[in-house]
């Protein structure tokens, strides 16, 4: 009971620290500028940090490290997927899109299309890409608190999802982007700390010896030197290796197109901060990256029998809380409830971080596009716009709580990479064809993010992940048809050719001057703080 108590006060207080930090932020917010993009006063290292810590979800930290304890080298393959994307996010994204948008991804492409129904399609897309990535977040709180609380009941969980739900909805309510960029990099260092100890820990274990380590793994897994070469997961037919091809292609692309990232670029001042941003966003996750290889492998290496077992059982999600506990002396040592304690603790930061960037991002979206530029013509007050982002963060934490609670069975890592799927199928094919296609236009954007939207929401919902299988949302009924678990080797393509499809079939003449005022602007900066509005 006394390793019990010292874990939940651990726990809260790091719960704690983030709503501090909140009411602060909430102090220093003035306007719209300030509640959208954090007053566009953070540096290009503050906001590498932010980024990182909305990139290093629980997906990254709980999933990844999950997947490899599970797979092995298979389990890895996701941790390359998303550092890899980050190049395509440098490349294609970031400085053009902080130099020719505003506060929302339908800014850039408003610019020189019709402003209602491009809004309204990205406003779409931004929401359920946004509650796909929720719900990856929510499990993994509920696996938690559940291992934290040494109870494995239902209810708890429940509880728990609904409890995350009520504190993401405040911090967007209160803190809005400045609350949030700062909980984001309070919890990058935490995650970083954290997880650098752990790994440490695991190699005094084996002596700093990774071939010790890796044959450990492998002989106690059962599965020998399988385990440590590809094929364990995605080699086992056709079927799985086209999978991974998918999945390999949703993550690369996906980035590139999350709402939630994109929106991260409006926060600095210049271009060069954006690049910077970036810059350092992905020397802090590739690091983060090298340690999962390490926390995943040393969890098949060091927890056995009845912990094994809860791993598996929770798809992965806890095989690095669990090792926390290991290294640290075990379960009923203190040395082992400290660490446990303190690495939930900052998986839980990481998850209100998240959720409140998702949340934001999605919120945001539905009061400037949908609200303020489709039902009100741009006629809104800032502070009615405001108090709609507000109303709106809470019905999506409703409906994100609703769909967490029957997913609790998948792997968190899986399901961000059905949110990439999406992202990189409806919303990068119209974020690339607007900043490159001079012909572009409003029926290629509106035709490219609902066809790639329908695409692989369509697909993921015929597919094995809803139905058909034993770790499907729905038990007990079969209506799968497609075979694939990730749908981004059809959608994506889709999105693009749909994009294609509506411009060279429309009669709407192409906006020249204003694909050459876009390219400009996205090219130099100049103009950036205008009012995106036509």
């Amino acid at each position: 009971m006394d390793h019990q108590l010292l874990t939940t006060l651990l726990f809260l207080s790091v719960v704690a620290v983030t709503l501090g930090i909140t009411i602060w932020a909430s102090r220093q917010t003035s306007g719209a500028a300030d509640f959208y993009a954090g007053g566009r006063g953070f540096s290009g290292i503050q906001n590498g940090f932010a980024i990182g810590g909305d990139y290093m979800s629980a997906a990254s930290f709980l999933g990844i490290s999950g997947a490899i304890a599970l797979s092995g080298y298979d389990g890895f393959l996701y941790s390359i997927g998303f550092l890899v994307a980050w190049l395509v996010a440098l490349l294609l994204v970031a400085e053009m899109l902080r130099n020719s948008g505003r506060y929302t991804m339908a800014d850039q492409l408003a610019y020189r299309m019709k402003q209602r129904p491009v809004r309204m399609a990205a406003a779409t897309s931004t929401v359920v890409v946004s509650i796909f990535y929720l719900l990856a977040q929510m499990v993994g709180a509920g696996a938690l608190v559940a291992l934290l609380l040494g109870a494995d009941s239902q209810a708890l969980k429940n509880l728990t999802i609904i409890g995350v739900g009520a504190l993401m909805i405040f911090y967007v309510t209160i803190g809005g982007m400045k609350g949030t960029t700062w909980v984001q990099i309070v919890k990058a260092v935490l995650l970083m700390v954290g997880s650098a100890l752990i790994v440490v820990l695991v190699l005094a274990h084996f002596h700093f010896n990774l071939s010790e380590l890796l044959g450990t793994a492998a002989s106690n897994t059962g599965k020998g030197q399988a385990f440590l070469e590809p094929g364990l997961k995605y080699g086992v037919s056709t079927t799985s290796k086209i999978d991974f091809l998918s999945l390999g292609l949703a993550l690369v692309l996906g980035t590139a197109g999350l709402p939630h990232i994109l929106i991260r670029f409006y926060t600095v001042p210049t271009a060069r901060d954006a690049r910077k941003s970036v810059l350092w966003a992905i020397g802090l996750i590739g690091v983060f990256y090298l340690f999962t290889l390490v926390l995943g492998f040393g969890a098949a290496a060091m927890l056995k029998g009845d912990k094994a077992a809860d791993v598996a059982a929770s798809g992965g999600n806890l095989a690095s809380p669990l090792l926390a506990e290991e290294v640290g002396g075990g379960a009923g040592s203190t040395g082992g409830a400290i660490l446990l304690a303190f690495i939930a603790a900052v998986a839980f930061a990481t998850i209100l971080a998240v959720v409140a960037g998702l949340t934001l991002t999605s919120s945001t979206s539905v009061a400037h596009d949908i609200y303020n530029s489709v039902v009100k013509r741009g006629e809104a007050s800032e502070k009615d716009e405001i108090k709609v982002t507000r109303i709106a963060a809470a019905a999506i934490g409703v409906i994100a709580i609703a769909l967490a609670i029957p997913a609790q069975k998948l792997n968190i890592a899986f399901l961000v990479a059905l949110a990439f799927a999406v992202a990189a199928s409806a919303n990068l094919p119209a974020i690339v064809y607007n900043m490159f296609w001079r012909r572009f236009n409003t029926r290629g954007a509106t035709w490219g993010i609902y066809g790639g939207l329908l695409a692989s929401v369509g697909l993921v919902f015929f597919s094995p992940v809803v139905s058909g299988s034993e770790t499907a949302l729905v038990t007990g009924a079969d209506w799968s048809w497609f075979p694939l678990s990730n749908p981004g080797i059809i959608s994506i393509p889709l999105g693009f050719f749909f994009g294609w499809l509506g411009t060279v079939t429309s009669r709407e003449p192409a906006a020249e001057d204003r694909f050459t005022e876009l390219e400009v602007r996205a090219l130099t900066g100049a103009g950036a703080e205008q009012a995106v509005q036509h």
